[in-house]
Order: C-alpha cells, then structure tokens, then sequence
C-alpha cells in the first residue's frame, strides 16, 4: 500500500509543469510523509456543479495547475463534442495566488484544442466575465476564483454560451470529459496564440451598468467601501463616478489586492470580524451607509447606521437587502419575473405577488436562478442579486451597490433610511425574520451523519411550532429537481438543511413570519422573532447533533 502510494505519487511529480508544486511534492516523498501523501491521493477534486475547488498543493485532492489542466482539457473535449470546435472561450481570473497561472493554462490549452481563447485583461470581478461571454459571443467562459474562500484555496467556475453557470448533465459530461483526458504530456499546449483582452471589455461591463438604474434619479448617499483585499475597489469606484454617486470613503486596509487577506480570518463579509474595519471607517467618515463586496466582487454586503446596536452599525441579512431591492424595483415599476432559491426570505414571493409579478423558486445557486425564464430580479441569502439579467445572467455584487445606493438615496431625499423600508414591509407583509445555523467541520462525515440523523428522525416540533411537513429533497419535488436537502415547514417557520456546495459546512436556514398588527408592534414582532430563532436554532442542532 505505501509502495503503490509512493509510486502513484512519483507518477504525479514527472508530470507536473509547475516547479512549486513540484519541490512540495518531492519533498513528502523524500520524507516518507504518507499520512499527507494518503490526503492529497485519496481521490480527485470532484468537478461538479460549482466546477472546482479546493485548497491549494501538490495531488490530485489539491487545485494546481495539472488539475487545472486536465479540467482545461475536458472542457475542450466537451465544447467539441458539442460542435464547438473554433468557438471561443473566455477566461477571467481574480487575484488569489495562482489565479493567473490557472488563466494562462487554460488558454494555452483551449488553444491547442482547436478552440479560440480570450484572457480578460487582469484580475477583474467574476460578473466582468459572465458579461464578457455574451458580450463577445463566447461558447463558455471559465472563471479562476475561490470567491469567499479562506487565502489558501482556488477554484475553476465554468460557464456556458449563454452566459450562465453549467448545471447537469453538463457538469457530469464535463467530469467525464476530464477523467478521460490520457497523459499530461498528450495534452497540446501552446506558448501563445490566445487573445488578451484589452479595456474595452471592462469600458462595456460599466457602461452596461448604467443601466439599472433609473434616468435621473437621486444620487447623494454616500458610503463607506470594503473590497475585501479583492478584485472589486477599481470596478465599483468607476461604476459610481460614471453614475453620478459620491465617491466611496474605501476601507484603505482592505482596498488593495491581497490574496493572504490579511486582515480577516475568512474574507466573507458575513463572518465574524470581517466587517470590523469597515465599521471603524464609517464610525469617522458618518456616511448613509457601507456597501462591500466579496474578493470577486459578485456578492454585496450592506451595513446602516443602527443606534440600538453596540459600535453603531448593523450588518443588513442578505434577505433584507433582498427585500429592499425588489421593493425599489417594484416602486420603479418593473416588470418580469422575481426569483430566488428555497433557502431565501419568502417575502420576495408576497412581494412579487402584491405587485402582480411572476415568482419562481429554484434550486440554490445562481446557475439556477439565471435560468428563470423571463427573470428581471433574481437573488439569494448569501448576499448574491442579480438585477441585470440581460447583462449578467449571475450574481453581480456591482450593479447590486448601484442599485442599494440609488435606493438609499431616493430615500434619503425622502428624510427616510433603508431600516424605515424594512418596517413598511414588515407592516405590509408581516415581520419575516431568518437566520442560519452554520457549521464547519473538519471531518464531512460530521455533516452525512447529521443528514442521516435528520432523515431517520426528523422533528415533529421547534421552538415549541408543530412541524407540518418534513420534506426530503433528494426525491425531488413537483418543482424543483432533487437535490441533497431537507425542508421543514412550521407553523409560522421554515427551515431548510443542506450541505454547502462549496464549502466544508453544513448550512440551516431559518425563516419565521411573525405578524404586525401596527408600527407600535413592530419591536415586539422583532422580540419574538429572535425568540423563535433562538429556540429554532438550539433544537435543530440538538435534532441534528451538532
């Protein structure tokens, strides 16, 4: 066994282009280290609907540039087999390390099969390629990123022509593709041949951007902005000049590129501490309200001012930004269909509904939520809107700041905030409040053992509410295609339990719906929303164990 682990390994070293991963690897072998030998050859990465990702290293369980180029070279076989020969492929990258590396091999290898290629032209936010794609006509666009992920991961996200991420079969065809591609050394890859992109693509990205919003409206709020150490600060700072916005007071720590993130534990604006700096900001520069993106800049965080709360500032759920948007497009007078996937607010649905405008619910992630036919808004839980679909068919965490911004604004001009829009709908609508139950574990079969527990005995009740059906996703359902989840539904609550895509977490999300008779009522209906969350949160976990 440690012979074959040896010899699988030094199989892997001859073939690696990188001299990195190299000397790391020969440096395991040369220690005999087969407990991390065993870790990094115990599979591959599993291309999937998330395409890849994964820590950085040497081995098949590792993203590096061989990995990289064996996706890049199932891709090629895909796109030919689906009579794509000669078309083109855009690739983005964002600035995490070997974010570039990545971009150049798969330009070199879709070169060499025949294909066309295109690299933007340098670390440039994820909704800048989704763009590109149809903009240029593309047949599939391949992002390097690991979006929110801790400093020493990387990713492989793959779209299709129209512009969308891939869901099956595609991603199995690709998977396939990828497990049949022979020796490294057979795969051809040429020095150069591909195009670089020049600014005229990013010059039509924010030129699109202009139009979300409306045609004179207010622009006087002014922010506070955190890049997250991400691609975003040069992209959103020339979106808001050329809209008319009040330059962003930036957050100088987090402005700049930095794929060690060194200011946060996790660059993801919803964790712990991320949003620490940003806070600080805005506690000296008092502005309307503080927007930030994620390190590709596909999401949008947004905090208010917030009296009641320690330090000042609140951090805004992605629901409630949800909500805020879609009642500003509402108030515009849009029309089209509202989406979202299951593990979002049911507001958005009531919302849609009182306007007089389709609704649909998908599958989480925005490969499905693009997909809505007839889409004009689509968004999700964790801070991901797409309020552009014709531009960009996937999250966009720039447009999404323009549209906050100019709906701070209108409101501004009306003496009023986001918080007093959120106490309309919850007197329009009811007070529904959400949280979740998060847990990363080091282990995944923490995460199958919670699964199976929930399945074989599912809660009849939480925080004292009736649960009125227990519905396990894997089967499907009259409208969504199965997937590896639980829904729960309450009286007055929902609750959604699956695990994450793209991240080694199990992820519940909570919903209840507390009615409000009047404004007078509303910080009771909060207090009792808390409440029933609270209690939500501990029995699940107990249900669960975890």
């Amino acid at each position: 066994m440690q012979h074959d682990l040896i010899a699988q390994a030094r199989t892997w070293l001859a073939e690696d282009p990188d001299p990195e991963t190299r000397d790391e690897l020969g440096a395991l072998i040369e220690a005999g280290d087969t407990d991390e030998l065993a870790a990094r050859f115990a599979g591959t990465l599993q291309f999937g609907t998330a395409g890849l990702r994964g820590e950085l290293g040497a081995g098949p369980m590792r993203m590096n540039r061989s990995v990289v180029i064996r996706a890049a070279a199932g891709l090629a076989a895909y796109l030919k087999a689906q009579g794509q020969d000669g078309g083109l492929v855009v690739i983005g990258y964002d600035a995490r390390y070997k974010s570039e590396d990545f971009a150049r091999d798969t330009a070199a290898v879709m070169t060499g099969a025949g294909l066309r290629a295109a690299v933007l032209p340098r670390p440039l936010p994820t909704p800048v390629l989704a763009y590109a794609i149809r903009h240029l006509g593309a047949v599939a666009g391949v992002e390097v990123t690991a979006s929110h992920n801790p400093p020493r991961d990387n990713g492989y996200k793959v779209y299709l022509g129209d512009g969308s991420q891939i869901v099956p079969p595609a991603d199995g065809e690709i998977a396939a593709a990828i497990a049949a591609v022979g020796p490294l050394a057979d795969v051809v890859r040429p020095e150069d041949g591909w195009e670089t992109l020049g600014e005229e693509v990013l010059e039509a990205y924010l030129a699109r951007t202009d139009a979300v919003l409306a045609p004179g409206s207010p622009r006087t709020a002014r922010t506070v902005y955190t890049a997250m150490h991400g691609v975003g600060t040069s992209v959103l700072t020339a979106a808001f000049e050329r809209a008319g916005f009040p330059a962003p007071v930036l957050v100088t720590e987090q402005a700049e590129p930095d794929p060690a993130f060194p200011t946060v534990a996790f660059p993801n604006p919803e964790e712990p501490g991320a949003m620490d700096l940003a806070f600080a900001t805005a506690r000296r520069a008092a502005p309307d309200l503080i927007v930030a993106n994620d390190p590709d800049a596909d999401r949008c965080a947004v905090a208010v001012p917030d009296t009641s709360v320690e330090g000042g500032w609140r951090m805004l759920r992605g629901d409630e930004v949800g909500a805020l948007l879609a009642a500003h497009l509402v108030e515009r007078g849009v029309s089209g269909v509202f989406a979202e996937s299951i593990v979002s607010s049911s507001l958005l649905g009531r919302i849609a509904e009182k306007a007089g405008l389709g609704y649909e619910e998908t599958l989480t992630g925005f490969k499905w939520i693009a997909r809505v036919d007839g889409l004009r808004y689509g968004y999700e839980e964790a801070l991901g809107y797409c309020v552009d679909p014709e531009g960009v068919r996937d999250k966009d965490g720039i447009t999404a700041a323009l549209l906050v911004v100019e709906l701070a604004s209108v409101l501004k001009e009306q003496g009023r905030t986001l918080l007093d829009l959120l106490d309309d709908l919850a007197l329009a609508h009811g007070l529904h409040a959400t949280d979740q139950l998060s847990v990363r574990v080091e282990d995944l079969t923490v995460i199958a053992d919670a699964m199976a527990r929930l399945r074989e005995q599912p809660p009849t009740a939480l925080a004292g509410l009736a649960v009125t059906s227990a519905e396990d996703l894997s089967r499907g359902t009259a409208s969504l295609p199965p997937t590896d989840g639980l829904r729960y539904q309450l009286e007055g609550a929902r609750v959604i339990v699956r695990p994450s895509g793209t991240e080694p977490k199990l992820k519940c999300y909570l919903e209840v719906v507390v009615p409000v008779a009047d404004a007078a009522s509303l910080p009771a209906a909060r207090a009792r929303g808390a409440e029933l969350l609270a209690g939500i949160k501990r029995d699940l976990a107990a249900a669960a164990g975890i």
